[in-house]
């Protein structure tokens, strides 16, 4: 190594532990600032570190695919004994009377908890809108089929 290619390295070095000691000075006076005004009563509590809610699904995994309630994640409509459903291709969730929304149940809770969330991705392209009825009994089994694939 000659003289230049040290002298690089050492200014490098010198320069990362110039910013680690910047970082840790900053990070002394805003503790030192948040804990004066904690003293004062301004704020209730020091501000924490928040984690990041998980996003979810990205859609670009196989098991993130079969997983997706989103209709833009698969384009293939796909039929589960419910084809009389699409009579009602057009209609708003909350329009739907009790025996209509029975019909709904029938094909729900007649099928695999598995083939949930494709199904209501299908019942999304074809244009048939979930009763509003069904959505907390959907997202409820979906939601532990997604626990139960993480935890496996």
């Amino acid at each position: 190594m000659n003289n230049e290619e040290l002298l690089d390295m050492y200014a490098l070095v010198i320069s990362l532990i110039g910013l680690f000691l910047f970082a840790l000075c900053i990070g002394f006076f805003r503790n030192k600032w948040y804990k004066r005004k904690l003293d004062r009563g301004e704020i209730d509590e020091m501000p924490g570190v928040t984690k990041q809610q998980e996003e979810g699904c990205c859609g670009q995994h196989e098991i993130c695919e079969k997983e997706s309630l989103l209709a833009a994640v698969s384009k293939e409509v796909e039929y589960y004994e419910d084809e009389h459903l699409d009579a009602y291709r057009g209609r708003t969730s909350d329009s739907y009377t009790s025996e209509e929304v029975e019909e709904f149940q029938d094909v729900l809770f007649t099928m695999r908890n598995d083939e949930v969330a494709g199904w209501v991705r299908s019942l999304q392209l074809r244009g048939v809108a979930l009763p509003d009825e069904l959505k907390d009994d959907v997202i409820m089994i979906v939601d532990e089929r997604r626990s139960q694939a993480v935890h496996n």
